[in-house]
């Protein structure tokens, strides 16, 4: 918690990037035995021009407001132009007043089959269908934005919800998986689902009120700033009791256990007795980690 808070006290330093995104993209083809092979290193460019250049919004972004995200594509079969692997999407929002920046969206899809052929053209059309290669990066995208702007704006995300949904719903023309509900319940249909779902309503209020009421508020009242994570984190508890152990949850923690482990582990002390077992009630999984916070 204290070199967590060293830096989030730290000036953040304002950069000029283009568009809304600054996405590293890795494409790791070393479990096909070929990883140096040029395909791999050209599909690799090429997505990273792609995201980097590609306007996927009407908004326009201030640099403190960037969206640092990362792709980690790793390829375990290749056959001419087809490839199975798996993206591990990973995004970050930046804290007022610090250079911190907060992860907010860690989503490892499993389900990431697609075509390509090298140099071949890649554009991403909002209402229409191009390739399953294009719709999974779309659809990750899109729900980076998503939380993203909740983060700022109570249900700011709302246009990007509904664009990862329509990119969804064009998507399920052809037999790759994870666009539908029978394809399993960890998959980009039961994702956008539960956002999108008045079952999990409290989700979205959590995102705005744990980083714009929270987070943003540390830089200058620290104890402030912590209670209302505290506060926004034990309304989870309605939403696990309607359905425990949601994905959506599991999607939520994958991304914060970390940092809520060292927020609530040092600095000004609060009440956390109740939020410790909400935290376990509701995130199993992490049950070591929610043991470590005994200050």
């Amino acid at each position: 918690m204290r070199k967590f808070l060293i830096i989030l006290l730290c000036s953040y330093s304002l950069l000029s990037f283009a568009q809304e995104l600054n996405c590293t993209v890795v494409v790791n083809a070393q479990q096909t035995g070929n990883e140096n092979l040029q395909i791999f290193k050209t599909l690799e460019k090429q997505l990273t021009e792609l995201i980097n250049n590609t306007k996927w919004t009407d908004r326009t972004f201030q640099p403190q407001e960037l969206v640092n995200c990362s792709m980690n594509i790793i390829v375990s079969e290749y056959s001419g132009e087809f490839f199975n692997a798996t993206i591990q999407v990973q995004s970050s929002r930046p804290i007022y007043g610090s250079s911190y920046s907060s992860p907010i969206y860690n989503f490892n899809d499993k389900d990431f089959s697609f075509r390509y052929t090298e140099f071949q053209n890649l554009i991403y059309n909002p209402t229409q269908y191009t390739s399953n290669l294009i719709s999974v990066l779309a659809f990750h995208i899109h729900m980076a934005l998503a939380l993203d702007a909740d983060s700022y704006e109570q249900n700011g995300g709302e246009d990007y919800y509904k664009q990862a949904q329509t990119i969804l719903n064009y998507s399920q023309q052809e037999n790759f998986r994870g666009w539908k509900l029978e394809d399993g319940l960890q998959t980009r249909f039961i994702l956008i689902d539960n956002a999108l779902s008045t079952t999990f309503k409290e989700f979205r209020n959590v995102i705005y009120e744990y980083h714009r009421l929270g987070l943003d508020e540390m830089s200058n009242d620290l104890k402030s700033g912590k209670q209302q994570i505290a506060s926004s984190l034990s309304k989870f508890k309605a939403m696990n009791s309607r359905r425990p152990n949601s994905f959506l949850l599991r999607t939520f923690f994958d991304a914060k256990v970390d940092e809520i482990e060292q927020i609530f582990t040092d600095g000004p002390q609060i009440k956390i007795a109740d939020l410790k077992d909400i935290l376990i009630k509701v995130a199993p999984i992490h049950s070591a980690k929610w043991q470590n916070i005994t200050f």
